[in-house]
């Protein structure tokens, strides 16, 4: 499904709001997902409409050693890094075609990717702008933990609950 995922990723993480460079999409594909597909935990969804990837999200177990984990308690204070870091999931990311976009399909790739997880926190960051995901993420019960990780994004967990 690489070629399917990254074709997402791009349409996605390339439209007006995002505006990565085709790059990132290639890169995504090379280096970052193979990385994330390899670690414990690893789960990922897809939605298609008609046969056709549409959409997808992907995360796994999150702990010390791995860049991510580590640049969050290089900046957290040391009571989140003591109580939300370390064999929490990873909600890496999250892309859904524009053109399918506002049909309810991130929120079903979300409850998908997150039901059952023997987690009990969950964590992601996102674009500190006001845009779509950070607004759905938010609604989805997903709480602000950090702002200002770096210049562009916010730290949110979400506290889960076993066979929910």
């Amino acid at each position: 499904l690489t070629d399917d995922l990254v074709r997402v990723y791009a349409a996605a993480f390339g439209a007006p709001g995002y505006d990565e460079p085709a790059e990132a999409a290639q890169r995504f594909g090379a280096e970052q997902l193979p990385t994330h597909a390899a670690r414990a935990g690893f789960r990922c969804v897809v939605a298609r409409d008609s046969g056709r990837v549409v959409g997808f999200a992907y995360g796994y177990t999150g702990d010390f050693g791995q860049w991510w984990t580590d640049r969050i308690a290089a900046v957290a204070s040391p009571e989140l890094v003591a109580e939300w870091l370390g064999g929490h999931f990873e909600f890496v990311d999250m892309a859904v075609d524009p053109a399918v976009q506002g049909r309810g399909i991130g929120t079903a790739l979300h409850d998908r990717l997150i039901a059952d997880l023997p987690h009990r926190k969950a964590m992601l960051t996102t674009y500190r702008e006001d845009l779509p995901a950070r607004r759905l993420y938010r609604r989805l019960g997903w709480r602000l933990l950090l702002p200002a990780v770096d210049d562009s994004s916010d730290l949110y967990g979400l506290e889960l609950t076993r066979g929910s």
